[in-house]
């Protein structure tokens, strides 16, 4: 039974006028400019570094499976940060909070998880990618073929929307009550069920569900994978190698923590445990600081994305000294042309 002040879904209004308060960071007045220009930075720096890696990707002509699967990572990133950075940013202006609509508040949580959960499948099949050049490195090139990374990203993609459809059905299901205060920056999952009139704990039964299968169930899968790579690597008789091959595995690991730890505090866990203000603050770093620093890993640490990101660069600047000569050849050739103008002149004044 819906506790009393509840809101019935069945009302006609409910869908279409219902709006949300998003209460953002309104209790740190003074903080609020100096906290928008940090996020506004850390925003135009994560879409800059995004979109270097995926510009890079794109303009070279042979592209390796993980090289793939790193371009699709940062279009993921890049549409994480846009469908929640700039509503945080704007919550920061507004004083008394921002509001969103029924229906654009589920279309944020859908996105949001969607994103979030084709990142996790995506990183599965980034495990897989490494298993495989480790454990199968003489097959390595049939097994991962462009035709197969294809299908892994698609399949990585409707994995997750699908999932974040069925958790965010469930969740605009619910009765809320008439407060609609939404403590939080966005309609992230807990905060909107944290409004759920409910005294059971039934309306968690959705999002425990997709825990197990966004977070649970990959976690496992990329475990698996690195137990299997650890294995092989206890064959190699080298130190050399060993460190070689581990070193490739480096920044997918450091990823992998950083993704699943925060999602893992965030999500498993249940609702009286919940708080706003903490989850706020682990909000900051998953949807601001985790996706700045995915570039900087890769960038750093992947020899592949160093490798092309230098010869983006060589392009540039040989681009630039291409258009350098063909503006001097041009600047000459209209010195000439105004010379030959001028002599004319001259011979027709004599």
């Amino acid at each position: 039974m819906p506790c009393e002040g509840c809101m019935e879904r069945d009302n006609k209004s409910t869908g279409a006028t219902m709006e949300f308060l998003l209460l953002g960071f309104s209790e740190l007045l003074c903080l609020r400019v100096l906290l928008f220009l940090i996020f506004l930075i850390i925003h135009l720096v994560t879409l800059a570094g995004n979109v270097m890696i995926f510009m890079a990707v794109v303009m070279e002509p042979s592209r390796p499976p993980m090289l793939f699967f790193l371009c699709q990572l940062s279009v993921i990133e890049l549409c994480y940060t846009l469908v929640i950075v700039p509503k945080a940013l704007f919550s920061l202006i507004v004083v008394d909070g921002s509001t969103i609509s029924f229906i654009g508040c589920a279309a944020q949580m859908h996105l949001f998880v969607a994103l979030g959960g084709a990142e996790c499948f995506l990183l599965v099949a980034m495990s897989y990618d490494r298993y495989v050049a480790i454990c199968q490195p003489l097959h390595y090139i049939a097994v991962m073929s462009e035709e197969f990374c294809l299908r892994l990203a698609v399949a990585c993609c409707l994995g997750g929307f699908a999932v974040a459809l069925g958790l965010t059905v469930a969740v605009f299901r619910l009765p809320f009550c008439q407060s609609r205060h939404i403590n939080h920056f966005f309609c992230d999952v807990p905060a909107v069920l944290h409004l759920a009139c409910t005294q059971s704990y039934t309306p968690e039964l959705p999002l425990l569900a997709a825990c197990v299968l966004l977070l649970l169930l990959p976690f496992l899968l990329i475990l698996t994978s690195y137990v299997c790579i650890a294995a092989a690597l206890l064959h190699v008789t080298s130190s050399v190698g060993r460190c070689k091959a581990f070193s490739t595995c480096i920044s997918h690991l450091a990823i992998t923590s950083l993704h699943y730890g925060c999602a893992t505090f965030m999500y498993i866990r249940p609702k009286t445990s919940y708080s706003p203000d903490r989850d706020k603050m682990v909000s900051l770093v998953y949807t601001n600081i985790t996706p700045l620093l995915y570039p900087l890993i890769y960038s750093l640490r992947n020899k592949e994305i160093r490798g092309v990101l230098r010869k983006m660069l060589r392009r540039k600047k040989t681009a630039q000294l291409n258009w350098g000569t063909t503006r001097a050849v041009m600047c000459v050739c209209d010195n000439e042309n105004e010379n030959a103008i001028n002599l004319t002149r001259i011979e027709r004044a004599e």
